[in-house]
């Protein structure tokens, strides 16, 4: 067992811990009076195949319907019973499970919440009516206009990487999935090497390690069987090319109230992260919050859009720096025509120097306020473990973002966000 404590000198000290079984547990003692377990596995629509796009969120929510020793609802019953909370989320390239409880009931609670991970029954019946349940959840989404709209541009910008297929999966995926596929699939993706558990809450350091150790050695009693069918599933690793030039798609939603404007550039993920601060900063300066440049001028002076915002999506292999707009259809070529004005002049002169004081501020605040509770801890601490296994990026980035100046801001907005290449991804009403 390798045990080690980050650096004093950042925020917070968590302690790392890797088993010998590939286990790794991360805690940390937190003086309010709850403790989160958040477990994080590798396992997203990333790793997915065409032909199982979905499967990963469709096992999520299999996970919750019964194991060897818990009946089909019986943990939501036991968790309920000590006033705890649970749930789960599926991305693109992680799936995650947490529970909150008072510091009395975690190490009663811990092995349950193992249990339904790592020994779901997935049987054919409740397999059938859970398939009822995520298919109405994809056909919420398609009614959801923001999401149709994010889906759209996700295709834009990616040609091949699978960030570009939706995290639900299309329904005639689903439909056609096996429960047998499913218990596969489980067996190759949920296993000691793929997992990270947080814990964090009043309890000390040893006892939050020993008891989630303790609990997963309890639970994981049966040693899974990697299936051939998934033994060449893997996240991507290299990125796409940047557009060589202007990629338009437009398309007609009667649906929407108003048009969506959004232009998009592929940008450095977690394999280069160090190119992403620069891009997280410019993204605050253009379009977020009502001081952002974009919103005074496209919205407070001018008025032609109702809404817009600026974001640097960081992915593992390649993110997505966007610009989304709500506006008329008649404004969207004038729009356009503005934002490429803001970013060349940001080229050309780089931003103000009050301008970067005031990001830096918010990136500190937002950081500190934001990871005030146990469950942001392990929000925090298992999406960089998880995703890049190491935590120190994360607990330093007040500190690297005080430390960018005009000239990083502008250097990234040359380099990356190409005037005369980039995807444009236009809705009409």
């Amino acid at each position: 067992m390798l045990t080690s404590v980050l650096d004093s000198s950042k925020t917070h000290v968590p302690t790392i811990v890797n088993l010998n079984n590939g286990l790794t547990i991360i805690a940390e003692q937190m003086p309010v009076e709850a403790v989160n377990l958040n477990v994080w596995l590798r396992v997203g629509s990333a790793l997915e195949s065409n032909e199982i796009n979905g499967m990963a969120h469709f096992l999520e929510h299999m996970v919750f319907k019964g194991t060897p020793k818990l009946k089909s609802g019986e943990f939501e019953q036991l968790i309920e019973q000590r006033g705890a909370v649970t749930n789960a989320a599926t991305s693109q390239e992680y799936t995650h499970f947490y529970i909150t409880s008072a510091p009395k009931d975690f190490a009663d609670l811990v092995p349950l919440q193992l249990d339904v991970v790592f020994n779901p029954m997935i049987e054919n019946e409740a397999f059938e009516r859970e398939r009822l349940v995520v298919l109405e959840e994809i056909r919420r989404s398609h009614d959801n206009p923001n999401r149709r709209t994010f889906y759209r541009a996700m295709e834009t910008c990616f040609e091949s990487l699978p960030y570009r297929r939706p995290v639900l999966g299309p329904a005639s995926v689903i439909e056609g999935l096996t429960s047998q596929q499913m218990r596969e699939f489980h067996g190759s993706c949920y296993h000691p090497t793929s997992v990270t558990a947080v814990a964090v809450g009043n309890l000390p350091v040893e006892e939050l390690i020993d008891t989630v150790a303790n609990g997963f050695e309890e639970t994981y009693y049966t040693q899974k069987t990697i299936s051939d069918s998934y033994q060449s599933l893997r996240f991507p690793d290299a990125p796409e090319s940047p557009f060589k030039d202007i990629v338009r798609q437009e398309y007609e939603d009667d649906k929407l109230q108003q048009a969506r404007l959004i232009m998009m550039w592929k940008v450095p993920g977690f394999l280069e992260l160090n190119e992403t601060y620069a891009l997280d900063v410019l993204a605050s300066i253009l379009g977020k919050g009502k001081t952002s440049r974009l919103f005074r001028d496209l919205r407070e002076e001018k008025g032609l859009v109702s809404q817009i915002s600026v974001s640097n999506m960081t992915q593992k292999v390649q993110g997505m720096f966007y610009l989304a707009a709500k506006l008329s259809t008649d404004k969207i070529t004038e729009v356009e025509k503005i934002i490429i004005q803001h970013l060349r002049k940001i080229q050309q002169e780089s931003v103000k120097e009050e301008e970067l004081k005031r990001i830096k501020r918010q990136a500190i605040n937002r950081f500190i306020f934001s990871n005030e509770r146990p469950s942001d801890r392990t929000n925090l601490y298992g999406y960089y473990y998880s995703q890049m296994h190491d935590l120190n990026p994360a607990l330093s980035y007040p500190q690297i973002i005080q430390s960018l100046t005009l000239d990083d801001i502008q250097k990234a907005a040359q380099k990356y966000l190409n005037l005369n290449a980039y995807g444009v991804t236009i809705v009409k009403n």
